[in-house]
């Protein structure tokens, strides 16, 4: 059963606070209501609004960042949420080291829902400045969420479009 969703990322400044955002209002214009939330598998920056540059990338296409605020991933995250997704390789590695014993709480890449993207880690824009080109992944990624989603009404198991 699929009712709440947490994205994360390394610092939860870039792109997990993004695909909160844009997810949560995408799930919103298809009528769903589910829960969304990020975190970052650091606490460098816990308590902050996401990064300057990404606020606006999101600005641009509509999606106002301004009232999210860092946190850092916990393992109580895992009874919390319905479905984790990762940016990348090395945030899913770190979730899994805060797996709970018998935990079976799906965990995967977020990119897993753009099928036919080459990428299947999400760039990290603090780095590679690419913050419109992110925007844009989340957007395709989040569709492909959004409608997986739909598909099961919402409710109910998940998986990526293959």
């Amino acid at each position: 059963m699929v009712n709440s969703v947490l994205f994360v990322c390394l610092g939860n400044i870039c792109r997990s606070p993004a695909a909160e955002g844009i997810v949560h209002k995408l799930s919103e214009n298809s009528g769903l209501s589910l829960s969304f939330d990020s975190a970052g598998t650091s606490g460098w920056h816990t308590g902050e609004q996401p990064y300057a540059p990404m606020r606006a990338a999101a600005l641009q296409k509509g999606y106002d960042l301004s009232n999210l605020r860092a946190r850092l991933f916990k393992p109580e995250d895992f009874s919390k949420f319905d479905l984790i997704l990762a940016m990348d390789n090395d945030n899913l590695k770190q979730i899994e080291k805060q797996r709970p014993a018998g935990d079976d709480t799906p965990v995967q890449l977020f990119l897993d829902y753009a099928p036919d993207q080459p990428v299947r880690e999400m760039p990290d824009p603090y780095y590679t400045r690419t913050f419109n080109q992110v925007v844009e992944l989340i957007e395709y990624a989040g569709n492909g969420l959004v409608s997986a989603l739909r598909g099961v009404g919402g409710g109910a198991s998940v998986a990526p479009a293959e």
